[in-house]
């Protein structure tokens, strides 16, 4: 071989090898940390009044960007999280309505993309770690495998523990949704079984029992439901723990691969179990001293980012999973408003079911400090990463998820083309947002809020009509003033629930 053609070989293979280092440069590593019942109220740069601190995550706003009209496409855990793994409104799944439990059997349909599988498909390194709640693939003991036949089996209503061999390899785990490593708690810390999933299989064997705690508590503080539980599972530890399988995560990467994280976090939800160092460190109680827990874990991860020096190439999306539940006695008696300036609490068509923390930060694309008032949901996460890693896959495009990309580059004020935001509550109200006008389809809060459900008498207005600009706390209902807005937005929730694809923006707000 001549030196001519030496050269001109090792010149395609350095521009070849060059241009791949560049390739994985430009495409981020992606952390999405899912806090789960944390309200828009309970972090501090949001709410200067609350009696929370969250320095570390008022950090990453003012390194990145946070948004004050960002919402969980439902009041609950189960659906929202559904949302964000698929890009689809929850109502689309095999449950419309309600949550999960910890025997429950898969939610996403086989085969289902997912934003794991999307970037898995780009070269992503992917990991799960903290709480699933989207179902798992129990198997069945033989005598029970003729329940399978049934698809409703284990969705309707969580298996029957007796009925579960638990010491079967599970068939569906977080890894055949495009996740390489998942470390995971079943369902919330308040819901049985009490154990860790790793990769699919316990980490220890389910051979305890917990009898529960305070189970007269209202659904607060240090509760949680009897059941099912690994020998050595520790209340006091999940969070913790999570945040150490996370920093481990973390460290085994480099710079030649980029990584997806998803860290569900299973706090600041029941049971409210601060550790050692964070009780009383609050003015809001148990509850406060347990966000702040979560404030620090959020800081040790921001921390392991920079000693292995990944933060620079790293975007860091921080949210809630719903709104909170904070009780109007717990806002008396703290003086703390957990969900902010909004009416209601997790599970309600009101805001302060579905209007959570949403802060992005991602170095050199964000501008520090920006505050964007678009309306956006957590349903398009799967849209965003498309775009970013450049994949057209048709299989990606969903039905419900629009990139909000141009926003967090500064490039646009909107959403580009989503037509509306869609909420679903804990008992399936709808509601729908297109500019300053929001429609719920039914009377009361539709969630935890009393009164949950009205029955409109004859006369009255069937639902609720609101324009957020002029009353955003949601207490002068304009359903029976504007039956034209009524009618357009309802005309726009049914043309998007009966799609099979995105909807074209184009009603006038």
């Amino acid at each position: 071989m001549n030196n001519l053609l030496k050269f001109s070989l090792i010149t395609c293979l350095l521009a070849f090898f060059s241009y791949g280092d560049t390739e994985a440069q430009e495409r981020p590593n992606i952390i999405y940390i899912l806090t789960d019942d944390l309200g828009y109220g309970d972090v501090k740069v949001y709410n200067k009044e609350g009696k929370i601190n969250t320095p570390n995550i008022d950090k990453l706003a003012k390194q990145g960007m946070r948004f004050t009209d960002a919402h969980s496409p439902s009041g609950v855990c189960t659906p929202t999280r559904y949302s964000i793994m698929t890009g689809r409104y929850p109502w689309r799944s095999q449950r419309p309505v309600g949550v999960l439990n910890g025997f429950s059997r898969p939610l996403m349909e086989n085969d289902r993309a997912t934003v794991a599988s999307l970037l898995k498909e780009n070269g992503y390194n992917t990991a799960v770690v903290g709480k699933w709640h989207l179902g798992l693939g129990w198997v069945p003991k033989r005598e029970y495998a003729h329940l399978l036949a049934n698809k409703r089996y284990g969705i309707d209503a969580e298996m029957n523990p007796d009925h579960v061999d638990l010491a079967a390899p599970m068939t569906v785990t977080p890894n055949t949704n495009g996740f390489d490593y998942s470390y995971v708690l079943p369902a919330s810390l308040d819901m049985q079984p009490y154990c860790y999933v790793e990769n699919g299989k316990l980490v220890d064997p389910l051979t305890s029992f917990t009898p529960g705690k305070k189970p007269d508590t209202g659904y607060a503080g240090a509760f949680w439901r009897p059941g099912l539980m690994s020998p050595s599972f520790d209340f006091f530890d999940v969070l913790p723990g999570f945040t150490r399988k996370a920093n481990e995560f973390l460290r085994r990467q480099s710079k030649e691969k980029p990584f997806f994280l998803y860290l569900p976090m299973p706090a600041p939800h029941t049971p409210w179990m601060p550790i050692t160092g964070f009780i009383g460190s609050s003015s809001a109680g148990e509850y406060g001293d347990f966000v702040q827990q979560v404030d620090a874990s959020v800081g040790a991860i921001m921390k392991t980012l920079d000693s292995m020096g990944l933060a620079k190439n790293t975007m860091v999306v921080f949210t809630s999973d719903n709104g909170p539940y904070w009780r109007e006695d717990y806002v008396n008696k703290f003086q703390h408003k957990s969900a902010g300036p909004w009416r209601g609490m997790k599970g309600d068509a009101f805001e302060g079911g579905h209007r959570v923390p949403f802060i992005v930060r991602w170095p050199g694309k964000i501008k520090p400090g920006a505050v964007s008032v678009a309306t956006t949901t957590l349903a398009n996460l799967m849209s965003t990463a498309a775009e970013i890693v450049g994949n057209t896959n048709p299989r990606y495009q969903t039905e419900d998820s629009y990139s909000i990309l141009s926003v967090l580059k500064g490039k646009s004020t909107s959403v580009d083309n989503q037509p509306a935001v869609v909420h679903s509550s804990s008992i399936g109200y709808f509601a729908i947002r297109i500019g300053d006008w929001k429609l719920i389809q039914g009377l009361g809060s539709g969630g935890f809020t009393v009164p949950k459900q009205i029955n409109p008498k004859n006369g009255e207005a069937k639902g609720q009509l609101y324009n957020l600009v002029q009353d955003p706390h949601e207490d002068k209902n304009l359903y029976g003033q504007y039956p034209e807005k009524v009618q357009a937005l309802a005309e726009m929730l049914m043309q998007i629930r009966n799609a099979s694809s995105r909807v074209n923006k184009s009603t006038p707000e």
